[in-house]
This record gives structure tokens, C-alpha cells and sequence, in this order.
């Protein structure tokens, strides 16, 4: 059986790009450029709650990183460096070997050095912390949604979540959308090329994560705003995919593992927006508006206008 570092040395040093030292002593050494902000994310993929123990290793070695890259999406960053911290039961040099290969396709996908990190013997645990660089107070943050302002959201939310309760035997999917579901899930796009192109125009945005409605509220939270949302504007894709129609209403609107882009914008900046989701063939749609109100407070409404009843607005780890 290999030994840790061994395991270190054989899978996780590759060559680093824009990193001053890497992998290899007690700490890395980076250089942000010149004028620019550091922007560090980690969040913690656990065996059970967030994948399958016996999930494809490679798979999640992509979404290991790719959720973490969707964090600095959603903040404007771009993403330039990566530890990765986990727990393993067991030094499975094949399990170990796939998911390395996972983990560097999406950094090599995204520009990133993977430069550090640390491994110990314990129940599964994935745990990446990234760095992003952008220029100085040009970051975008879930605080600065004004009253007025458009809401839109990027690619097709609902997906992932159809797919995981397809796995599952949980769900029915119409044929032609059972790979797209699964693909969703398996390997999410974190939506990096948006985020940086939306320094500028959006004055707000989140990646949603833990369900459509709960992460919108977060913005509506921190900017001090209500916001309404038009049922009729959401991207119809998940409603397309099952014919359980409660069943895909409820992962459009709470299923939550999408990593799309929801995001405030003003007025004058649609005809922009539109453009950039053509440039960058990427579906981005208005569904709604922020508004005053009481923080935190998120509408659906029907073609009406009326509201709509909602049992479900995302996922708690402790609810």
C-alpha cells in the first residue's frame, strides 16, 4: 500500500503555471499581480451527503473543484489556485489515481495549480480551498442589489437535482434528458467566463447551490431587498425532462446543486446581458426584479401576478 506521500508525489505534483513555489514544502508561495484582490472560497464535499461513496472517482474529482471555481464565479474572479485537504479510508491508489485525474481536468480546464494540501486516513471528505484574482473593488458580492434592478439566471437549474433522484430510482426521465441530468450532476460548469464578464454590469450576484429560491433570498438578505420572481420566466428545461410534474417544479425551484449564476442588474445593462449570453452561448434569462421590501422575501408569482405556494425553498445541511 503506498504511503501518503507516495500517493502525493505519484498523482497530485504536476506542473504549476502562475505559482511562485508549489507542492513539495510547508507552504506554497503565490503573487497575486499587481492592483489585484485576493478572493479565497472552500466548500466540503462529503461522502453521503454531497456524492455516492461509490460514486466514479474521476467525476468526483472534477466536481470537487468545480463547485468551488462556482463560488468565484459568482464573485468575479478568476480562478488561479487550489489546496485540496481529504479524508480517505483507504490508500486506493486506483480510486486515488481517478479522481487526480478528474480533479486536474477541470483545473486544466479552468487555468488553475492545484499547489498544496494534505491527506489523512478517515471517512471520505473532499475539502478544496481556491484562490481567485480580480482587480481591486471589483468585486461582486450578494450586497449590492438596488430596488429596480432585474434578475436574471444562467443555463437550465433543476437538472442536477433530476438527475441525482433518477440515480437514485427516485425519478423517471424522459430519455433524451437522462444524460443531461446526469451530466449536470456528475460534472457541473462552473460559470467562470460569466463571472468575469458581469465586473461592471451586475451589481449582485450568488451561485446557486443549495436551491433557486433559498440563494436568491440570500441576495435579497444582504442587499436589504424583497424580490419577485415570474414562474412563467424560469428556464423550462427540468419541467421538460420529467413528467412528474410536482417532482420537477421542486428541482427547478429548491433542488439546488445547479452552480448556475443568479444575478442583479440594472435596467440600461438587458441589451448587454443578452449580447454576453449570445458570446458566450450561454442561455441567460430575466425572471424577475428586486424590489423594497422585507429582506429576504421571495415571491413566485404566477402569470398573474398572484403569488404562488411554495413548500420547499433549498437545502439546510442542519434543517
Amino acid at each position: 500500500m503506498p504511503s501518503e506521500f507516495a500517493l502525493i508525489a505519484r498523482h497530485f505534483t504536476r506542473p504549476a503555471r502562475h505559482t511562485v513555489l508549489g507542492i513539495g514544502d510547508d507552504g506554497a508561495v503565490v503573487r497575486p499581480a499587481p492592483g489585484m484582490d485576493l478572493v479565497i472560497a472552500t466548500d466540503m464535499l462529503v461522502a453521503g451527503t454531497h456524492f455516492d461513496g461509490q460514486a466514479d472517482p474521476d467525476a468526483i474529482g472534477w466536481k470537487a473543484l468545480a463547485v468551488n471555481l462556482s463560488d468565484l464565479a459568482a464573485m468575479g474572479a478568476q480562478p488561479r489556485w487550489a489546496v485540496l485537504a481529504a479524508a480517505l479510508p483507504a490508500a486506493d491508489e486506483d480510486w486515488v489515481a481517478a479522481f487526480a485525474d478528474g480533479l486536474f481536468a477541470c483545473a486544466e480546464a479552468f487555468d488553475v495549480d492545484v499547489i498544496g494540501g494534505d491527506t489523512t486516513r478517515g471517512p471520505l471528505n473532499i475539502t478544496p480551498t481556491v484562490f481567485g484574482e480580480l482587480p481591486q473593488g471589483q468585486t461582486l458580492t450578494r450586497a449590492g442589489a438596488r430596488a429596480g434592478d432585474e434578475l436574471w439566471l444562467s443555463g437550465a437549474p433543476g437538472l442536477a437535482a433530476l438527475g441525482l433522484r433518477h440515480r437514485q430510482g427516485r425519478a423517471q426521465l424522459r430519455e433524451e434528458m437522462a444524460g443531461h441530468c446526469l451530466a449536470a450532476l456528475d460534472r457541473p460548469q462552473p460559470r467562470v467566463a460569466l463571472g468575469l464578464a458581469l465586473r461592471g454590469l451586475a451589481t449582485a450576484a450568488i451561485d446557486v447551490s443549495d436551491g433557486l429560491l433559498a440563494d436568491i433570498g440570500h441576495i435579497c438578505e444582504r442587499s436589504g431587498l424583497a424580490a419577485d420572481i415570474a414562474f412563467e420566466s424560469l428556464p423550462r428545461a427540468a419541467l421538460e425532462a420529467c413528467d412528474d410534474v410536482d417532482l420537477a417544479r421542486q428541482c427547478l425551484l429548491a433542488g439546488g446543486d445547479d452552480y448556475e449564476l443568479a444575478f442583479a442588474a440594472p435596467h440600461e445593462c438587458r441589451e448587454k446581458i443578452l449580447a454576453l449570453g449570445e458570446r458566450l452561448d450561454l442561455p441567460l434569462s430575466r425572471i424577475g426584479r428586486f424590489r423594497a421590501g422585507t429582506a429576504g422575501e421571495v415571491l413566485l408569482r404566477d402569470a398573474d401576478g398572484r403569488p404562488m405556494p411554495v413548500a420547499q425553498r433549498g437545502f439546510d445541511h442542519f434543517a
